[in-house]
């Protein structure tokens, strides 16, 4: 992520803080939520437990958006403490869920490296580059199917677009970001 889009965030998130700010709440929700409740999905939680977990973590942004500390921490950093928080609590909260003290998911993350997380931010910018290259169709069902976490068949039944389309729609999309990442010199895979 660029210091231009962090930068964002948090001004996003002080208007939330300071004027109770719908608009920036509005970007700030649409920006994080997918990428939540995709975490979360990653998680092995159950697609509406995950939902709703997201759903809070947002509320929690918008009532507690002011004990966000950008000197402490990005937005993101702080949002998806709160998202591990709440599905350790939502754990604890199943009475039919044993609790393995030992289960690395609810041991406390070791920070990621710092050349790593520069190495995942340029990733993600030549990404982000390479998406705008796309035809709009391509970039809005690749939007969706790997940004949103929707399955060709939802995109399908969204769209109006028969299945077989959104499929090659996507391999399509997925070859020229393929070769445009490959051209610029990124050594990248895409699955």
């Amino acid at each position: 992520m660029s210091n231009e889009m962090k930068e964002r965030l948090v001004r996003l998130a002080a208007a939330v803080a300071e004027r109770r700010d719908e608009t920036a709440f509005a970007e700030l929700f649409d920006y994080f939520a997918p990428r939540i409740k995709s975490y979360l999905l990653r998680l092995n939680m159950e697609p509406g437990q995950a939902e709703e977990l997201t759903q809070e973590v947002m509320i929690t942004l918008w009532h507690k958006a002011s004990q966000f500390d950008p000197a402490k921490s990005s937005l993101s950093t702080w949002l998806f403490r709160i998202a591990r928080n709440r599905r350790i609590d939502a754990f604890r909260r199943d009475k039919s869920a044993l609790l393995d003290a030992d289960d690395p998911a609810l041991q406390p993350s070791q920070p990621d490296a710092a050349d790593d997380i520069v190495e995942a931010e340029e990733r993600d910018e030549r990404v982000r580059k390479a998406m705008l290259d796309l035809p709009e169709e391509q970039a809005m069902l690749v939007r969706q199917a790997f940004f949103l976490g929707r399955s060709h068949s939802q995109i399908s039944e969204d769209t109006g677009l028969p299945l077989g389309t959104v499929k090659s729609r996507i391999r399509l999309a997925f070859a020229r970001l393929r070769r445009t990442l490959e051209g610029d010199g990124g050594e990248m895979t895409l699955h």
